[in-house]
């Protein structure tokens, strides 16, 4: 039995010599550099860092179920209206049958017209022509009415009062019949169908960008612009207009919805588009006198004005709101 010497018999460590290392220490020596783990009563360690997962496409949209159903119709919309010329199997005024309102066939996928013409290639560049006009009279609204807005916001009262009341007067006068009064006054064409729609809807959008305009006028980051002395135009440009653009955005399509349905019933009147130009109200009104047959190329333009129409509403009603979007953020990044 090993007997434990007294301290003072024990061999003294030479001086200049280490420590033997003893095997089983040596093989759990840390390297040159590296931290000792902590011990158990010194706190626990740090975890690893989580890292961060990248969003994809469809996460960022964080559009809804009816949003992408939206997405998709209006998607096929701006193709058709895009590559209408490379699409259509026919020219859009060539007679292709003498089988007037015939049905459908290879030949004639969605059957022929009143004349006898295809009515596939009749319904492409009806979209293709609606779509534009009706893209460009609610752009055209939208722009007005937010630099109208802008102006009254940050001009004064004077010229906020004036334009008001001038554009409340339009505001009384209902879109069709104001259409209707400028279309028997100066005739049909397309421009003056663009600007009749722009003129009727402009100053709703004055009126949403004039009230985000005032209430952002308010705000602490506002106060400190005109503190420094920056200009109206600055403020009006840098400081209120990039917190204007997804609401105006939103109102941007509603409107082109109503301009859709304002010149398609123009059209179906006989005051919109004229011919050789077709949109799709005019190919309602000339394949009228197929609805006592029953032929179905009179419900088929009807069908692509709900589709677009329908399209538009769904995907702005699943926009996700600034709320949704910030927890969708939190959530695809693990919380952080």
């Amino acid at each position: 039995m090993t007997m434990l010497r007294p301290l003072s018999q024990q061999p003294r460590r030479q001086q200049g010599r280490p420590d033997p290392i003893d095997p089983v220490q040596r093989s759990s020596a840390l390297p040159p550099g590296a931290e000792p783990s902590r011990p158990w009563g010194g706190g626990a360690p740090t975890p690893p860092a989580t890292p961060v997962r990248r969003r994809t496409l469809t996460q960022r949209m964080g559009l809804s179920t009816g949003g992408w159903i939206g997405f998709g119709m209006v998607c096929c919309a701006l193709f058709v209206a895009a590559f209408a010329p490379w699409i259509a199997p026919h020219s859009v005024g060539s007679i292709v049958t003498t089988d007037v309102f015939a049905g459908f066939s290879a030949k004639l996928p969605l059957g022929s017209d009143y004349l006898g013409r295809d009515m596939l290639t009749r319904i492409i560049y009806g979209t293709r022509l609606t779509v534009v006009l009706a893209m460009a009279s609610a752009l055209l609204a939208a722009l007005t009415g937010t630099t109208l807005g802008l102006l009254a916001a940050v001009a004064g009262r004077r010229i906020d009062e004036t334009m008001s009341r001038l554009l409340d007067a339009i505001t009384s006068i209902p879109s069709k019949m104001f259409a209707l009064m400028i279309v028997a006054a100066f005739g049909s064409s397309l421009t003056l169908l663009i600007l009749t729609a722009a003129i009727s809807y402009m100053p709703g959008s004055y009126r949403i960008a004039r009230s985000l305009a005032v209430n952002i006028g308010t705000l602490e980051y506002v106060q400190v612009a005109r503190a420094r002395g920056e200009s109206a135009l600055y403020i009006a440009c840098f400081e209120m207009l990039p917190n204007m653009l997804h609401p105006m955005l939103a109102d941007t399509g509603l409107r082109f919805t109503f301009v859709v349905l304002l010149l398609s019933s123009l059209s179906f009147l006989g005051l919109g588009v004229q011919p050789p130009y077709a949109d799709l109200g005019s190919l309602v009104r000339e394949n009228i006198a197929g609805l006592g047959e029953g032929v179905p190329v009179v419900i088929l333009p009807a069908l692509a004005i709900a589709v677009l129409t329908v399209g538009v509403n769904l995907l702005i009603d699943g926009l996700p709101h600034r709320g949704s979007r910030r927890k969708q953020a939190a959530d695809a990044d693990g919380g952080h």
